[in-house]
């Protein structure tokens, strides 16, 4: 599987979790003996205007965060042109699923997931997209940005027990027909994460679900990076995450 990643995602850029030290030297520890490893350009000004005001982007600008964010951006669009072909994991930040239109919070700054489904829609890549969001969090910025959109679908595992969670995915994925799945690949519902739920066998059965998922209706799948604030077991509930999407296990 191809993982699509740049050094530029090492340096920490801002005093919040989804920027300290050590978290993606633990995701890319475990995820480069595994894969192919690709480096993403920048997203284009159009890309991100696509689905963020002008004024959001000025303001993101004057964060100082704004080069990072577009090629987090970037990496988000190759990740999902990948996987139209092959199953691909995007290990970016900054994280993007608490990002709207014109404005954000929970350390995010672009949608990366929006910025990509709207780049293979625009380009008459897709015509339907399903978004799976299975971060402890809900992810209100794409729900905001995608949700009234007739040709995408955005689920939030809004859940409280293991077995509900699972269960909710698995009839999601059962009945899913598009022809993209994006997961928002948060891992701090893991049970040594903020959550305190999900193993990493559990990730695995996921990303076997959503494989199972895009057989069925013919589709793609990738997954991007959101949250997971645990770095001693982060690269391997990723590395889960990857093989399960693989149809391995």
């Amino acid at each position: 599987m191809k993982v699509v990643f740049h050094e530029a995602f090492y340096p920490v850029y801002a005093a919040d979790p989804a920027a300290a030290a050590g978290r993606m030297e633990a995701i890319m520890e475990v995820l480069t003996p595994a894969a192919e490893v690709v480096e993403p350009d920048p997203a284009g000004k159009a890309q991100i205007a696509a689905v963020h005001t002008a004024a959001h982007i000025e303001w993101v600008k004057s964060e100082g965060v704004y080069e990072v964010a577009a090629l987090a951006a970037g990496g988000a669009i190759l990740t999902a042109e990948t996987g139209l072909k092959e199953p691909c994991f995007a290990a970016i930040r900054p994280p993007g699923h608490h990002a709207s239109s014109d404005s954000a919070w929970g350390f995010c700054y672009f949608n990366n997931m929006a910025v990509a489904l709207t780049h293979l829609k625009k380009k008459g890549k897709i015509d339907t997209a399903y978004v799976l969001d299975i971060d402890l969090h809900y992810g209100d910025g794409t729900v905001e940005i995608l949700g009234a959109k007739d040709w995408a679908t955005v689920y939030n595992v809004a859940a409280a027990g293991r077995s509900t969670i699972m269960k909710r995915i698995r009839i999601e994925m059962e009945t899913c027909r598009a022809d993209v799945i994006g997961v928002s690949a948060g891992f701090d519902n893991h049970e040594k994460d903020w959550g305190g739920t999900l193993t990493t066998d559990d990730y695995r059965k996921i990303g076997r679900m959503v494989k199972t998922a895009t057989l069925h209706c013919g589709g793609g799948c990738f997954a991007l990076l959101e949250g997971g604030y645990n770095h001693r077991v982060l690269g391997q509930n990723a590395l889960a995450l990857m093989e399960g999407m693989q149809g391995g296990y």
